[in-house]
């Protein structure tokens, strides 16, 4: 048998996650010494260091604290869901669920999950994390998140994936623009122009292949990382940009005119994906998000690796 606690766990891995221990103790709700103490013993019951204690800097995780931080996480995700199940009838979904999502995602997708959702499964909380892909991957590779919903191109090859969403990329133009009374547009009458783009991984380089795809080369105009200053930029004349998701109304946040036009080349859907580690078991909890995403944004997936 193990001779570690389950307490000791989740005050390592608030350590890994917030890289202090006078912040580790306050999110765990214990005091500094206590903290530090009880991971100093889980210490000398593997035999092993976990952490480097950098004075007046925090702390970092040794290769086997990397470990151990990667294998704790299922530990305590597996102890939370049998509390809640315990707690609830055997039909309820309960317990805490961290969730990634890519930021421009977020609000198309979430604000119904985190409404609708949550009317059929009031005891389960969802705890969003927004972010680029190069940031998601490695939270939920190591356990800090237990699902993502990201775009299937910018997955990789650690996560496996069922997808809930399929999109085709579109373009959007000023509503003054001398093509947009075009019912569709081809690139090539547009390349000339500057390209504006959302510069979130894997977004710009997506855009880029696209255009690139055609054989051509586009014009460079503003880069953002917000994807309201893309629709913005657009509207006031300043170029053209490529875009996925259908916004509800085309007026940019400043109120001008935008027009959406489909783009008149062959290009690939752009496709949404709950994703988790690979040779992980989704859990009761997961899988109820998995099967909401596919019900209420319109895509009945299989699932990839």
């Amino acid at each position: 048998m193990a001779r570690f606690t389950l307490r000791q766990l989740e005050y390592f891995v608030a350590v890994a996650d917030h890289t202090t221990i006078t912040a580790a103790a306050r999110h765990c709700g214990a005091s500094p010494a206590g903290l530090s103490e009880a991971i100093s013993n889980l210490e000398r019951c593997l035999g092993v260091d976990l952490l480097i204690r950098h004075r007046a800097r925090g702390v970092a995780l040794t290769p086997a604290g990397v470990r151990f931080a990667a294998g704790a996480r299922p530990l305590l995700a597996e102890a939370d869901d049998l509390e809640a199940v315990t707690r609830a009838d055997g039909a309820v979904v309960a317990g805490r669920l961290a969730m990634a999502c890519y930021t421009s995602l977020v609000p198309f997708l979430l604000p119904a999950l985190l409404d609708e959702f949550a009317l059929r499964h009031p005891k389960l909380q969802v705890d969003l994390v927004e972010g680029s892909h190069d940031e998601l991957r490695p939270l939920l590779v190591g356990g800090a998140c237990e699902i993502g919903l990201l775009y299937e191109n910018g997955i990789g090859a650690d996560l496996e994936y069922t997808v809930v969403q399929a999109c085709r990329p579109y373009v959007i133009l000023p509503a003054d623009h001398r093509l947009a009374s075009r019912n569709e547009v081809a690139l090539a009458d547009l390349v000339a122009e500057p390209l504006i783009t959302f510069e979130v991984p894997p977004s710009a380089d997506c855009a880029r292949q696209i255009v690139a795809d055609t054989g051509l080369e586009h014009v460079p105009g503003h880069r953002t990382t917000n994807i309201e200053m893309v629709r913005c930029l657009v509207a006031r004349g300043l170029g053209w940009a490529i875009m996925v998701q259908r916004w509800p109304s085309a007026i940019s946040y400043e109120g001008r005119p935008l027009v959406s036009r489909p783009i008149a080349d062959p290009v690939d859907e752009f496709r949404v994906a709950v994703a988790w580690p690979v040779g992980t078991r989704q859990r009761r909890r997961a899988t109820a998000v998995a099967d909401f995403c596919r019900e209420t944004f319109g895509v009945v997936g299989s699932t990839y690796s």
